[in-house]
């Protein structure tokens, strides 16, 4: 859900959390939820309904509004392509990017090659994460979260010694 926070998404303020469980249609369109459409595409007049979906390298997809994603195209883009990964991460990032425009009904078609790399069939998973959203295909997402969960022993990150929800 959209929450006033620390300005993600290319409106001031807002913040995006939850998992919704959504299916994507015989065409391979996903319908937004209402509650994040507005704050997702923004309000600006110039291209108010962009965005930009691409690959994630843990097999999801990630979806922007075009402000956000173009500084960190930018960024990315600045960085030496002559380091492999570095490389490997812009052609990955940048080369799945594509802009998809969400219709007057808040669907955006999710290209093929895009639903392929994420193994995308039916039913997906929108999950908020703060800045932008993730799309999973509906069994990855439970597996996904199955790992998330079960630590072996001694492999809680240090980042989190002392964290405390």
């Amino acid at each position: 859900m959209a929450q006033e926070g620390t300005g993600a998404m290319g409106v001031p303020g807002a913040e995006f959390r939850g998992v919704t469980q959504l299916a994507l249609d015989a065409k391979g369109r996903l319908a937004i939820p209402g509650r994040h459409r507005e704050t997702l595409t923004g309000t600006s007049d110039h291209e108010p309904r962009a965005l930009i979906v691409t690959a994630d390298p843990s097999r999801c997809l990630l979806i922007y509004p075009r402000a956000t994603w173009e500084p960190m195209q930018a960024r990315l883009m600045a960085l030496s392509s002559f380091n492999e990964a570095i490389r490997a991460l812009q052609r990955l990032l940048v080369g799945h990017a594509d802009d998809v425009e969400m219709d007057g009904t808040g669907r955006i078609l999710i290209p093929p090659a895009l639903r392929q790399y994420a193994g995308l069939d039916h039913r997906v998973v929108l999950v908020g994460q703060g800045s932008k959203f993730e799309l999973w295909d509906d069994t990855k997402w439970r597996e996904q979260t199955e790992r998330a969960i079960t630590f072996p022993a001694g492999g809680i990150p240090p980042e989190l010694n002392g964290f405390s929800l």
